[in-house]
């Protein structure tokens, strides 16, 4: 039971859509999948103030592979630490990304785009890039950035295909590379000592970084490019210096060039002795381990370090580098697949090392010693998900998995091949939508693909139109014959007969994003009322004395999800029913401060977006009976 000001029209919720004005993230379509919206809970006005009430802001914005493509304009574009919520932000929404190591020096330039294009079809938000400095100053002075060696077309090539960055340009990088990416003109000093404070050493490394980090500076995210992050120096607690004064003078240089805003860390291994000589005091401490470590003790390990912030491991191994003379190394699928999916599950950021490994041209493979001198092969395929000539691998399909599971929805991305000045048919295959597609052309919602209903709609267009397809997974079959049952779009969706190519595949993790506090406001230009076509809606509201069982009804509403402070409390679909209303457990309310309410609406909101909160539940055949109102 409800107490009484909770029931009726005691108190509802109002909620209104709007828009925001943004530039556009590359292949992203956050402005026209899901807009979200901010209200109040206050209380139930008479008519003349429902035509009053001016909604709050509004974000548009997607969740892809867990992670969200957020649209800003330039002076708004941030990345940021969230110290309080444990997490990233992104233009202040919170973000996590699932990356993968590429290194461009490892790669003929023609394939650049093929093994790009394959990592972001596998899931991946963002990249992350060495830089070796042996490879583009290999005389004192003297810079190689053409062809090969053009880190910045690779840099914007991964611009293009819609994926961030990570950067690690060193000075060292270690990477099984000759010499951990130092020139080796470095020994030209005999008594120079490497990665420390040695007068000499700095003055090389400076003299490279007033090179380097200027082509960086205008990629960064802040300045309207898609690097979010730098690394400064590489796994230093490994390295016997423990100089300090070293990693200072580094930070120093960095900010100098780089500037304030960008988000500088260091990477190490999760023992103390190299957390203690690795990290510094405004360099965030991130860790690396591999399949089969306890995920929790790792990540403790940062933990000591960083007691707040994100969690991330920046090489999480998913194979290992072969040495001649040895067995070829590798890693179980399974192994990798479980780790990846403990960590996921624990919000945390995570980096695969290698997601494609390439080859050791010429004479650029480096050496280990541990014990003895071991060479590594000219092959660094490192029994990565990406094979050293870039095919798929088992590994790559089990990751995909891990990182698609989306129980809830998935979108399906395309562009129109031809102009369409007449109405065509767009059509599903028969029981190929499973189970319900939400249609948006150049973001504009068309109508609803359905699962042994509806499989056809009429559109019209222009030639790179996109065309955006909401998946929503309705529940997989529980008893009869066929319990296999495959969500998504299973076959391909047709124009005029002629099938659609080029799909790109996005699992939406909205369930982890509600829980870290998304969505945040933001203030748009102009808002809309009514918005037809799947948009969030959220709020905050109060409970008065005792946080009584109550149930919530959607008069006006179509089909969607409802979450009271980040629980997902559930369907509803009032257009079809019988069901009217959701239960709302007293056990999720906040008694005492403000519930946030969040209200993802597929099909359309009604003019005046409002939920009312019930003593009991509403279905079908007692509508026409009930003493309650009813819209």
């Amino acid at each position: 039971m409800v107490p009484p000001q909770l029931c009726c029209c005691s108190s509802c919720l109002h909620l209104e859509s709007g828009a925001s004005s943004a530039e556009r993230w590359p292949r992203s379509f956050s402005d026209h999948v899901m807009v979200v919206s901010t209200s109040t809970f206050v209380p139930c006005p008479g008519p003349a103030e429902h035509s009053a009430r001016m909604g709050l802001p509004a974000l548009a914005l997607l969740l892809a592979v867990g992670l969200q493509h957020t649209q800003a304009s330039p002076s708004a574009r941030s990345f940021q630490m969230d110290y309080k919520h444990n997490c990233f932000r992104k233009d202040g929404v919170p973000f996590r990304y699932i990356s993968g190591s590429i290194h461009y020096a490892r790669v003929p330039r023609p394939a650049w785009r093929d093994r790009l294009l394959k990592m972001y079809m596998s899931g991946l938000s963002a990249v992350q890039v060495y830089v070796p400095w042996n490879y583009h100053e290999m005389l004192p002075g003297v810079y190689d950035f053409a062809g090969n060696r053009d880190v910045e077309a690779f840099l914007d090539l991964t611009a293009e295909l819609g994926l961030l960055v990570i950067l690690r340009p060193g000075p060292y990088i270690c990477a099984e590379w000759e010499m951990g990416g130092l020139p080796a003109w470095l020994l030209w000093k005999p008594n120079i000592i490497l990665r420390s404070s040695d007068p000499a050493y700095l003055a090389a490394v400076d003299s490279w970084l007033h090179v380097l980090l200027p082509k960086i500076k205008p990629r960064l995210y802040q300045h309207g490019g898609n690097i979010i992050s730098v690394q400064v120096e590489n796994e230093y607690g490994s390295y016997y210096a423990c100089d300090y004064g070293y990693l200072r003078h580094l930070l120093g240089s960095f900010r100098a060039l780089l500037g304030t805003e960008v988000l500088l860390f260091t990477t190490d291994s999760t023992g103390m002795e190299e957390l203690r000589c690795g990290t510094l005091q405004g360099l965030y401490a991130t860790i690396d381990f591999g399949p089969g470590s306890n995920v929790t003790e790792a990540f403790d390990a940062q933990r000591r370090v960083e007691p707040k912030g994100p969690l991330v491991n920046s090489e999480y191994y998913t194979g290992w580098l072969d040495y001649w003379g040895e067995a070829h190394a590798s890693i179980s699928t399974v192994w990798v697949a479980q780790g990846l999916e403990d960590m996921l599950q624990l919000g945390a950021n995570v980096n695969m090392y290698m997601f494609h490994g390439g080859t050791n041209f010429a004479y650029w493979s480096g050496a280990d010693y541990k014990d003895q001198y071991k060479p590594v092969t000219t092959s660094y395929d490192y029994d990565a998900p990406l094979s050293e000539a870039g095919d798929p691998t088992e590994k790559l399909f089990a990751i995909r998995t891990v990182i698609s599971k989306a129980h809830g929805f998935v979108v399906y991305h395309t562009q129109l091949p031809r102009d369409i000045p007449d109405p065509a048919i767009l059509a599903a295959p028969p029981h190929s939508v499973c189970d319900r597609g939400y249609v948006m052309l150049q973001k504009e919602y068309q109508g609803t693909l359905e699962r042994d209903r509806q499989i056809t709609l009429s559109v019209t267009g222009r030639a790179g139109d996109t065309l955006d397809v909401l998946l929503e997974n309705m529940g997989r079959i529980s008893f009869g014959t066929n319990v296999s049952d495959f969500k998504g779009l299973l076959e391909n969706i047709s124009l005029d007969s002629d099938p659609l190519s080029n799909w790109l595949i996005y699992p939406l993790a909205i369930d982890t994003a509600v829980q870290q506090g998304w969505p945040q406001a933001a203030t748009p230009k102009s808002s809309s009322r009514g918005r037809a076509g799947p948009a969030f809606y959220t709020g905050t509201f109060e409970t008065p004395g005792i946080a009584w069982d109550t149930f919530v009804k959607f008069p006006g509403w179509i089909k969607g999800q409802l979450w009271i402070n980040g629980f997902n409390l559930g369907r509803y679909w009032t257009s079809r029913g019988p069901q009217q209303t959701l239960f709302v457990p007293g056990s999720v309310l906040h008694v005492g401060c403000s519930n946030n309410i969040t209200v993802l609406e597929l099909e359309g909101a009604p003019l005046t977006p409002l939920l009312l909160f019930l003593d009991q539940p509403l279905f079908n055949r007692t509508l026409g009976h009930s003493t309650l109102a009813t819209e």
